[in-house]
């Protein structure tokens, strides 16, 4: 179900910070036109830490909704107490979400013992299938290829979105867990080197902006088409790099504004990009297409990768 590429969604809101649920539906439904493969939203992408619960649900409900099961929705479901954790993962169950990413508990630094029986609590509470999200330069926790291994041996965790970055660690994991169990790419720049290994996918925040492009390139890559996919991966690389220019979301949310799809709103700690930031977006943003040219810009736009 969740292979391919899943799209980690941001979450809009307007100027007074609320929710802004209609530019929501409106990027789900541009989501699916573009033929994404899944969407994941509250996320880190998402700024699931300032969502309070009902905000959190309300994002999952509506994306559900459009979605209306034409596409897949991988909930973001995390927290660094379990029984928090617990408590939301049976109430995505309860909204109809297929499944759920559930990151390592940040701050806390747990062992891999604690980790193990924290996904093991979840894993209790809920049919649904789980896809660990390992982000250790976010949250403190690494989770190696031996604990992956316990965790793979749970007949519903299905998956790990990888997103050390330590190309090595990604390659023993594939020594370490069985073959059913799905790879996905935590970092946009990685997707072609992980399903090269082996990999089944990638969960992208570059999907936001293009994500007709970034389902081609996942898809080129699950084909073997690795000629076309190193091309497409050149292309994209620019955007993949400039997203993570300050930290995300940032770039990406900076970018959608710049795009008139969201307005440029962010609840504290994110605040916008730099002056200097947002101008280096705008650059890419217009060496692909996504914005149109202005009278004195003498950027030259030869690609278009939205569908």
């Amino acid at each position: 179900m969740f292979q391919g590429c899943g799209t980690a969604m941001v979450t809009p809101f307007r100027s007074d910070l609320s929710l802004d649920e209609e530019s929501l539906r409106r990027l789900v439904r541009r989501q699916i036109e573009a033929g994404i493969h899944f969407l994941v939203p509250c996320g880190t992408t998402g700024e699931n830490p300032t969502l309070c619960r009902e905000e959190h649900l309300r994002v999952v409900e509506i994306t559900l909704e459009e979605a209306h099961g034409r596409t897949p929705v991988l909930a973001g479901c995390g927290g660094n107490d379990t029984r928090e954790v617990v408590e939301l993962a049976r109430d995505l169950e309860g909204l109809g979400a297929d499944g759920l990413l559930v990151v390592t508990p940040y701050y806390n630094k747990p062992t891999p013992e604690g980790l193990y029986q924290h996904y093991h609590a979840v894993a209790r509470a809920t049919r649904l299938p789980i896809v660990v999200y390992n982000v250790p330069s976010r949250t403190g926790a690494n989770v190696d290829p031996a604990t992956l291994a316990r965790l793979a041996e749970i007949e519903t965790v299905v998956g790990v979105k990888e997103a050390s970055g330590n190309i090595s660690q990604i390659a023993a994991i594939f020594q370490a867990v069985p073959e059913s169990f799905a790879v996905l790419s935590g970092d946009d720049a990685l997707t072609l080197p992980v399903i090269a290994l082996g990999g089944v996918g990638v969960i992208s925040v570059a999907g936001n902006e293009v994500p007709f492009a970034m389902a081609r390139l996942t898809s080129l890559c699950l084909e073997g088409d690795f000629p076309a996919a190193r091309e497409m991966q050149r292309r994209l690389h620019p955007l993949m790099e400039i997203n993570f220019i300050e930290s995300n979301p940032g770039p990406v949310k900076a970018a959608l504004a710049l795009m008139g799809l969201i307005e440029p709103a962010f609840r504290l700690p994110m605040v916008p990009p730099r002056p200097e930031s947002v101008r280096k977006i705008e650059k890419v943003l217009l060496g692909l297409g996504l914005i149109p040219e202005s009278p004195e810009s003498e950027t030259n736009v030869e690609i278009r990768l939205v569908g």
